[in-house]
């Protein structure tokens, strides 16, 4: 048998470990949150893996790539090259779909093209080619005496300098060019830029309507049609120009269309985009909803969120009071009130001219017009050069759809072009198993089939492989932004199994996050299908029908951090479970277990409703949450579970609570919002975005250690204040470094190095205050310490201890407390955010919201997780969690099952009750899994 023989990996926590790896396998390496199972299968093997690769590349190829640095490894044998695929999501690019990221809809452009059929924007007659007689009479019906000329398009929005084009058009005796729309002779010198996109076109006649023209006409068309290629334009002299086409036109409504071409379908192509919105299919806009967020108030009682409101001295303040007396509006009543024409203007303006009494620095009586406070905003936002105000003004914003093309990113000839009936846009608003069985049912024609056998097969295979990895509910049109971390990975995996390679090494981080228990058999096929190939896998995961399927499995442990790094276990799940010294085994076996509670919490007898949900897929839904109890929402991938709880509880809660201004998902209204004073969102976003933001900035322990060092003797003696112990301001830190502790090194055609100060030696503070210690230890080294380490130094000091131990009991005792923002994985980070919410006074009425809290977690963190769950729902508040993991769904007092299926197929409620109600209901997937758990108790 073929292995990855690794000797010597020392990378982070590694202890010195060497092992042997089986070749075209399905490998599982698993362990504790923290043992090393990251570093051993991406920072060893697949960077390493990667490494090589690139090195088989020319030094010049190699200036273009990023590299990885050669991890801390004695050797590695065997290793084939090696692809990553993580959770990071997908492009942010908001031009980005699940249609071009899978490379489907480039595909679809292909088809469109080939086989697609035009029809007139204008009144959807099909367009049809025109013929020299048809263009001529249409370049006949000017006025008499129009002046226009006769231009042949020979390049339109093309890279390059065009030298050898317009050294043609010069040889063929033509004299006058017009270039990006400037007029131009071909004796001028032209120099174009090269990476700049050109238009040129080719004054083939200059010509005034008369009669008798067409002879001259006739000809002049004719010779531009040859020039171009079956294209010519009607340029009427400081009017407009107007295209004709010898080869797709409308004959009533005289409208021509280009060639059909895959860019013509692109909505991030000129040739292809809507002219208005540039393909994005929406606008950032003030969005009058977050500008008068409540409606029952008045003006002075603080209706409108305008930063120009704020006293009855302020100048807006007085223009507005002056409109609404000329409306007739008294300033005192809710501005529900308010009459239609006077929201208009208030909001858009209006030309009315209105008397402004102000007092101030001018004060005085003006006369003036009201340019409206959404046409401020937006004319402010646009000539501000403040970053400052411009992020203010965003707070407003909202995308709205493009009224042009009403969200479709196309220009109207592309979105009339039709197979079946249906343009491009209609198709990629499909669902993948709604657009599988729309080609399956369509009678194709001969012309149909010869054209696009191979097209149809290729845009079949790839949506299959989506259906395959359990994606069968996203649309082709959906933001690949919006994707969740899992998704985005699946997405990956199935785009690797379209390429068909064989003998490489997949290295695979959870690919079963986000999937319910129902899908997760799809995905196992999926990775043994690549087994099958001839490809190696290794997978670092926690779920134990993943670890049923594997081949073999690598347990990383004992513990986390420093008591990690070595192989404790293995072989198959069987031969893990009879070792002692493995966690995962004791947990798989029975020897350890997370207990089902004997007695579900009844609660407090309140409760948070949701009316008429209707977002996204949700189908009107009522929804309640009885407050007091442990609430579990379940479903399978695609039900609207997030739509839910994100998208509508957690921001109509935060709008009436907080005032909010971020605008809530369709809904009828909410109920109940009273009986709770706080709501908490922990989700897993960064807990900051530079290496600046650590678990002890962010937790504010770190506040406390600042203080403490200023109380030592040597802090007093020299005068230090709390500031000089921060890295982020002058004083205290390095200045070489700025605070940072290392300085990045531009290598060239090598990766870029980070290299430690070397004036600081990466302690990010100067010689004067690491002086400062105590108990022996200077700041630095307090920053360098793990949470386990850190509990034992500051067990005297209760403040800091109390925040440290919730750091400890979410799991995270081999984090540093100066351990970088960046290198956090969103499992890490959301558990940074629930223990610095835990080390807060509980009032007893907090509403915790949780989306899939075990992502990246070990049974046995799991069960510490649930542990600290439970304390926050025994101290009188309600968590919400979104959650497939089953040892979570058992322990809940409440589950809401939403579904049945994901995309069209959910958005409704299956059942809510006790898990035991759940598992009884024959109608829910979760209920079926469920129902297994159950017996075992």
């Amino acid at each position: 048998m073929k292995f990855i023989d690794i000797k010597g990996a020392k990378e982070h926590n590694l202890k010195n470990i060497s092992l042997k790896i089986p070749r075209d396998q399905l490998v599982v390496l698993t362990g504790v949150s923290g043992s090393g199972k990251s570093s051993l299968a991406f920072d060893t093997i697949y960077a390493e893996g990667q490494r090589r690769y690139m090195e088989s590349l020319s030094s010049y190829a190699r200036m273009f790539l990023g590299q990885s640095q050669k991890p801390n490894v004695e050797s590695i044998d065997g290793l084939s090259p090696a692809i990553s695929i993580d959770q990071k999501t997908t492009n942010r690019n908001p031009r980005s779909t699940v249609g071009t990221v899978t490379e489907i809809y480039d595909y679809l452009r292909l088809l469109y093209a080939r086989i697609g059929i035009p029809h007139c924007p204008k009144c959807g007659k099909v367009v049809e080619s025109q013929s020299v007689d048809q263009i001529v009479d249409a370049i006949l019906t000017l006025p008499p005496k129009t002046k226009f000329q006769i231009l042949a398009p020979i390049v339109r929005k093309e890279k390059g300098q065009h030298k050898k084009i317009i050294d043609h058009i010069k040889k063929e005796g033509f004299v006058r060019i017009i270039v990006d729309g400037e007029p131009l002779e071909v004796t001028d010198e032209i120099n174009l830029e090269k990476n700049k996109k050109h238009t040129i076109d080719v004054v083939v006649d200059r010509l005034i309507a008369k009669d008798n023209l067409g002879k001259r006409l006739s000809d002049s068309v004719e010779m531009a049609l040859k020039l171009s290629g079956g294209l010519v334009i009607c340029d009427v002299i400081g009017k407009e120009q107007k295209l004709f086409s010898e080869k797709l036109a409308c004959a009533d409504c005289g409208i021509a269309m280009d060639t059909l071409e895959p860019r013509t379908f692109s909505f991030n192509n000129p040739f292809g985009m809507c002219p208005d919105c540039h393909g994005l299919g929406f606008h950032q806009q003030v969005d009058p909803d977050l500008l008068i967020p409540d409606k029952s108030l008045s003006i002075p009682g603080g209706a409108i969120k305008f930063f120009g409101l704020k006293s009855d001295s302020k100048y807006y303040f007085n223009m507005i009071k002056s409109l609404a007396e000329k409306h007739q509006f008294s300033m005192d009543e809710p501005i529900e009130n308010a009459s239609p024409e006077f929201l208009k203007a208030l909001l858009y303006g209006s030309d009315e001219v209105v008397e402004i009494a102000y007092e101030g620095k001018f004060s005085g009586t003006y006369s003036s017009t009201f340019e409206g406070l959404i046409k401020n905003m937006e004319r402010r936002y646009i000539e501000t050069t403040s970053e400052r105000m411009r992020s203010l003004i965003e707070r407003y914003m909202s995308e709205t759809p493009c009224p042009t093309c009403h969200g479709k990113r196309l220009n109207p000839t592309s979105l009339a072009v039709t197979i079946h009936g249906k343009n491009i846009i209609e198709i990629t608003d499909m669902s993948v198993v709604h657009l599988l069985a729309f080609f399956k049912n369509q009678e194709m024609t001969a012309r149909e089939i010869m054209i696009g056998e191979s097209i149809f097969k290729e845009i079949d295979a790839r949506l299959n492989f989506l259906k395959d990895v359990g994606l069968e509910y996203l649309t082709l049109s959906r933001n690949a932004g919006t994707l969740s971390g899992g998704e985005s990975q699946r997405i990956r995996l199935a785009t690797q199994i379209g390429s068909g390679l064989v003998g490489v090494l997949y290295v695979l981080d959870e690919p079963s996050i986000g999937l319910h228990q129902r899908d997760n058999r799809k995905l196992l096929e999926t990775l043994r299908r690549l087994t099958n190939l001839g490809n190696t896998l290794i997978v670092v995961e926690h779920d134990e029908e993943t670890m049923q399927e594997a081949d073999y499995i690598v347990d990383i442990g004992p513990g986390p951090g420093v008591h990690g790094g070595e192989v404790v276990a293995q072989g198959t799940l069987e031969e893990i479970m009879a070792v002692p010294e493995s966690i995962t085994g004791q947990y798989f076996s029975g020897k350890r277990a997370i207990p089902i509670p004997a007695i579900r919490r009844a609660g407090n007898g309140e409760q948070i409703k949701i009316i008429g949900a209707r977002e996204n897929n949700l189908k009107n839904i009522d929804v309640a949450f009885p407050l007091g109890k442990f609430i579990c929402v379940t479903g399978v991938s695609g039900s609207g579970k997030s739509t839910l709880i994100n998208e509508i509880l957690y921001k109509e809660i935060s709008k009436k609570l907080y005032r909010s201004l971020k605008k809530p998902g369709k809904c009828t209204g909410i109920e109940g919002v009273e009986t709770i004073d706080k709501v908490i969102d922990i989700d897993q976003s960064p807990i900051g975005r530079t290496p600046r933001s650590n678990p002890a900035t962010y937790t504010g322990v770190f506040d406390l250690i600042r203080d403490l060092f200023t109380k030592t003797p040597e802090a007093k003696a020299r005068g230090y204040q709390k500031g000089r112990f921060s890295f982020n301001v002058k004083g205290g830190r390095c200045e070489k470094c700025s605070g940072d502790g290392i300085m990045k090194i531009e290598m060239h055609f090598l990766p870029d190095v980070y290299v430690p100060c070397e004036v600081c030696e990466g302690k990010r503070y100067n010689r004067e205050t690491l002086e400062v210690k105590y108990k022996g230890k200077n700041i630095a080294d307090v920053l360098d310490m793990t949470v386990e380490e850190a509990l034992e130094f500051f067990a005297n000091i209760p403040k800091i201890k109390d925040k440290l131990q919730t750091l400890y009991d979410v799991g995270l005792s081999y984090v540093r407390l100066g351990q970088p923002s960046p290198q956090l994985s969103g499992g890490e980070a959301q558990r940074i955010k629930l223990a610095t919410e835990l080390s807060k006074r509980n009032t007893g009425k907090t509403l915790y919201i949780l989306d899939e809290p075990t992502t990246g977690l070990h049974i046995a963190d799991v069960h510490q997780l649930i542990i600290v769950l439970q304390r926050l729902v025994d101290s009188g508040s309600t968590v919400v969690v979104i959650e497939h993991q089953l040892d979570v769904v058992k322990v809940a007092d409440y589950i809401i099952d939403l579904g049945p299926e994901g995309g069209d197929g959910g958005g409704t409620v299956v059942v809510t009750g006790t898990p035991e109600e759940v598992a009884n209901a024959p109608e829910s997937y979760t209920g079926q899994y469920l129902k297994k758990i159950l017996a075992k108790r």
